[in-house]
């Protein structure tokens, strides 16, 4: 099989060259392009998201051997949740070369997060198949540089550390709540509002309501632990 001029220079960009070029356009075919003549890329996703977890866990323990579990888990989800993912996905451009269908295309699915973060560990696997594990060992490591360095000890996501920091104070989990939504279907903008029992809230605004959310907690948490 031969690659497209993008695909070539997608494959530069990862630093990988493919022995099998058709596992880099599987890894990069959603399923909303899929038919009977063209396999998408969602298995991929789910060996490429194991590929990652392992290599994610094995330089954790090396960096840091005096670390516990407890420590090492928040570091290993802030290192392989969906918005790292799509982060490095963004990085390497990968949204330019994903092939969509018509409506995943018109609804913004180059940008989404969700489908960057799904991509980027097809993408993984994809390298996996046709290199070997020390082959995808080396591109994650690339790709994440010095995250796995600076990811920090206490690593939980806002909404986590926000929702453990009212059970610690007997209070009920923060709430969240969509204040406004702006911008056409394709390419929305919200703001969610995180509110806490004690009246203490904060809005945050983001491309999508998850984002919006982690954005908002975060907020809150930091003003709460301010006014402490």
């Amino acid at each position: 099989m031969k690659l497209s001029a993008e695909l070539r220079a997608f494959q530069e960009r990862l630093g990988h060259q493919f022995k099998k070029p058709e596992l880099l356009a599987q890894a990069v075919t959603h399923a909303s392009m899929s038919s009977t003549n063209r396999d998408d890329n969602q298995r991929m996703e789910f060996l490429g998201d194991r590929v990652l977890g392992l290599v994610m866990a094995e330089a954790l323990l090396a960096l840091d051997r005096g670390a516990t579990e407890g420590q090492l888990a928040p570091r290993f989800n802030a290192l392989v949740r969906k918005e790292t993912c799509a982060d490095v996905a963004r990085e390497v451009d990968l949204g330019a070369v994903l092939r969509l269908g018509r409506s995943e295309m018109l609804s913004g699915g180059r940008r989404k997060q969700a489908l960057l973060g799904d991509a980027i560990e097809a993408v993984i696997a994809a390298v996996y198949l046709d290199g070997g594990f020390d082959a995808a060992k080396d591109l994650i490591l690339r790709l994440w540089g010095t995250r796995v360095l600076e990811v920090k000890e206490d690593a939980r996501d806002p909404k986590t550390a926000l929702q453990e920091w009212a059970q610690a104070r007997g209070l009920k989990p923060p709430r969240y709540e969509e204040v406004k939504r702006q911008g056409p279907d394709h390419a929305p903008v919200f703001t969610i509002a995180a509110r806490l029992a004690t009246g203490d809230s904060f809005e945050a605004t983001a491309g999508s309501k998850r984002q919006a959310e982690q954005a908002a907690a975060e907020a809150l948490l930091a003003k709460l632990e301010k006014d402490a």
